[in-house]
């Protein structure tokens, strides 16, 4: 990439501020992004964008950027140094407080967050290495529920639902706005067709009346925290009126007489009074869903950072499940991936590793945010004392800030590895510079679909800024200088770069696998020694590209006839070796797999192939809501992490990025607004018992009485000045989240407000 600062060129890669990642074709120069625009390209994406993709250029270029290895001195100020000092010096701290301490004492935090995938490959390897099973990340205070009720009905927690929605002729968006949260394909395309095609169907469930829920044809305005209560009556109307799809449970599903002994027992017309809709829409929801040729459910952070965050979304699958909505097009299914951002854990085993003061238990790997602070500074001589940090801002997006500073303050090792000098990195002892998403190679990890599943390996558009490296090198030189792995392998290397092209590079992978069985200690280390060796050999300087010649071969063994079917030809070794070729080769990205509708029984992970609808845990927690006493109204309820127009995850912290609501006001009723004298622009004290924030108010009608909502992502101390907008998570307590999973209940906060 040797361009002048004035020559321009194209190029694509793709946007990273949301789970569809999609593919962008832009026009660059050395300097930075001149044009972005959808990529026509783009298997998966096909020329869709947004309107924050196309404002990249303030993550690529902000005050905030790094470009030099960072130390904390004694008066709190940090000094400049290399990154020989920087890595050795935090391989002997490391090293000493394993050896102390052990294991328990080291955590990582982040690791393929906000789009940063490819290096949380790398990352793991730093806990092997310190013998930690402690890995903290936001997919543990947004979706571990979700994946840990995966493990119990589909046999493994790597099992993941998707949602046909494009071909889907009755959809229900749970807790969820796509017209601006996306999370579907070509959302905003998406949702029009839906809504102009009178044979379908678009229910939306939500507090308030998105945008989402303004182009529906229901919407169940539902009070907030009564999700479950919904979603009880619904599925009951199902069961009650005989709507269940018999021959799918029969076939299919274990388990089903203990939900319908529940679903009958539920008092449909106080459930609706709970929840404050229309008992007419109710009953058209479920039967719509029931008697369509084919509905999905698409469910998000609305229902799974509520109350009872687990229960509904045991309630959610259901929906699908009891009618049959699974396993066909339009429906819900389960999809492949190549990139296995999951692992399979399970609580019930007595040898299983839980956190020292709470006991809790690792889903999927991953530990919910909420108790690490308490894991800081409650538990004695086996406290976590050193944490590594990787492209992710606990301090800024994790719940109760105030309490979670005391304890980052208390390690006594923090390294915080990231593109900007953030909260969190402010309070770290070494801050290491990571380029930025476009100046390395990354790759896109949530590929969701089926039956066609696609994958984006991104090529850098720009040189590395200033003194800067990508993950995968900084956490290998880490790795390097505590011992664990040597700092040349020369045979194997030699064997990568003098291997013809037409052996597959089967000669390579032989002289790796005997090296690992001959030395086990090596084993953890595998993707940094894949990167030193196979990585030398790649184009384009694409070292970090390495990890998916094993992931796509590993792919092809288990999904031979979908990869096929992609197009790469072979045996089960062949055709994974020609899907990493062409991984390397194709910039817009390719598909990877093209499986059929049926295939997706070949996913489900139990032994008999059947999906186990019984979970004691969810229906022990559903009888519980029949004796429940009725909730009284709060003051007000906010809806903490709206998604609107202008806020994104914290790669964004240039605030002139934003056009409108630059302070992210709080959306309030006028009913609500006239009784406490409230005009636009006025400010209130927003107060949750626990805290309080002043934020500016905004008058909206698509709200409900006495419900609030405030947006994410604001609060940023860029370029050393002041917050702007709404710091939420001072409001939030780590005791306000759901008692099985810890997440926390965002969605569900009440509040007192009063007049600034």
């Amino acid at each position: 990439m040797n361009i002048s600062v004035t020559e321009t060129r194209e190029d694509t890669t793709a946007c990273i501020l949301c789970s569809r990642n999609c593919g962008l074709s832009v026009e660059v120069d050395a300097t930075g992004f001149k044009k972005i625009r959808g990529d026509d390209a783009h298997p998966m994406s096909q020329g869709y964008i947004c309107q924050k993709a196309a404002r990249l250029e303030y993550y690529q270029n902000n005050a905030d950027r790094l470009n030099q290895p960072l130390k904390r001195k004694e008066d709190s100020t940090f000094e400049e140094i290399s990154w020989n000092q920087a890595i050795n010096e935090i391989a002997v701290k490391m090293t000493a407080i394993r050896d102390t301490h052990g294991g328990e004492a080291f955590a990582t935090c982040g690791g393929g967050g906000q789009g940063n995938h490819l290096g949380g490959g790398y990352l793991g390897q730093l806990r092997a290495a310190m013998k930690s099973y402690f890995n903290y990340n936001s997919l543990g205070q947004e979706k571990t529920g979700d994946f840990w009720l995966n493990g119990r009905l589909f046999g493994s927690q790597t099992c993941h639902i998707t949602e046909d929605v494009e071909h889907s002729d009755f959809v229900i968006f749970l807790g969820c706005n796509p017209f601006q949260a996306h999370g579907i394909p070509n959302a905003r395309h998406t949702l029009k067709e839906i809504s102009k095609d009178p044979a379908r169907t678009m229910v939306v469930i939500d507090p308030r009346r998105t945008e989402t829920a303004k182009m529906a044809d229901i919407h169940l305005q539902l009070k907030p925290g009564t999700d479950a209560y919904l979603l009880s009556a619904i599925l009951a109307i199902i069961v009650n009126e005989g709507l269940q799809a018999k021959e799918f449970l029969a076939e299919h599903c274990t388990g089903f007489a203990s939900v319908e002994r529940y679903l009958k027992s539920v008092p449909v017309a106080e459930f609706i009074r709970r929840a404050d809709v229309n008992p007419d829409d109710v009953y058209a929801v479920a039967r719509g869903l029931a008697t369509a040729s084919s509905g999905c459910v698409r469910a998000d952070l609305g229902i799974q950072h509520s109350i009872r965050t687990t229960l509904n979304g045991y309630f959610e699958k259901l929906l699908y499940l009891v009618t049959g909505q699974f396993g066909k097009r339009g429906a819900n299914n389960l999809h492949t991936t190549i990139v296995p951002i999951l692992t399979d854990t399970d609580e019930r085993n007595p040898k299983y590793r839980r956190s020292v003061y709470h006991k809790m238990f690792a889903v999927s790997g991953i530990l919910p945010p909420n108790i690490l602070a308490d894991e800081i500074l409650l538990a004695g001589e086996k406290r976590i004392r050193s944490i590594f940090v990787d492209s992710c801002n606990p301090i800024n997006t994790w719940a109760d800030s105030d309490r979670m500073t005391e304890a980052f303050k208390s390690l006594e090792l923090l390294v915080v590895t990231d593109v900007a000098l953030t909260e969190t990195a402010r309070l770290a002892h070494y801050v290491l510079p990571a380029a930025s998403q476009f100046e390395k190679w990354e790759f896109t990890g949530f590929n969701l679909e089926f039956p066609v599943n696609g994958f984006h390996l991104r090529h850098p558009l720009f040189p590395a800024y200033g003194n800067t490296l990508p993950e995968p090198e900084i956490y290998t030189r880490i790795l390097e200088a505590m011992g664990k792995i040597p700092k040349d392998f020369p045979v194997m290397k030699a064997i990568a770069k003098k291997e013809p092209k037409g052996t597959f590079h089967l000669g390579f992978l032989i002289s790796l696998a005997a090296k690992l069985m001959t030395d086990k200690k090596l084993q953890p280390f595998a993707a940094s020694i894949l990167y030193r060796t196979l990585g030398s050999t790649l184009p384009n300087k694409g070292a970090a590209a390495a990890i998916m010649l094993p992931l796509s071969i590993v792919t092809s063994m288990r999904y031979h006839d979908g990869v096929k079917r992609a197009g790469y030809k072979g045996n089960r070794f062949t055709s994974g070796v020609r899907l990493f070729r062409a991984i390397l080769r194709e910039r817009s990205g390719l598909v990877y797999i093209r499986q059929n509708y049926e295939d997706v029984w070949s996913l489900v992970a139990n032994k008999d192939q059947k999906i186990h609808l019984r979970i004691p845990e969810m229906l022990d927690e559903a009888l519980a809501l029949l004796k429940e006493p009725v909730d009284h109204d709060k003051p007000f309820t906010l809806i903490a992490g709206e998604r609107r127009a202008y806020n994104a995850n914290q790669i964004f912290r240039d605030p002139q990025w934003r056009k409108i609501d630059k302070t992210g006001a709080m959306r309030i009723h006028p009913d609500d607004a006239e009784e406490l004298g409230l005009v636009a622009g006025d400010q209130v004290i927003c107060d949750s018992g626990y805290a309080n924030i002043k934020v500016d108010i905004m008058i909206d009608d698509t709200m409900r009485r006495r419900v609030v909502a405030l947006p994410h992502g604001y609060a940023i101390t860029y370029d050393n000045g002041e917050e702007i907008g709404p710091a939420l998570n001072r409001l939030m307590p780590l005791t306000h989240c759901d008692p099985f999973s810890r997440t926390p209940s965002h969605k569900y906060t009440p509040v007192s407000l009063a007049k600034a």
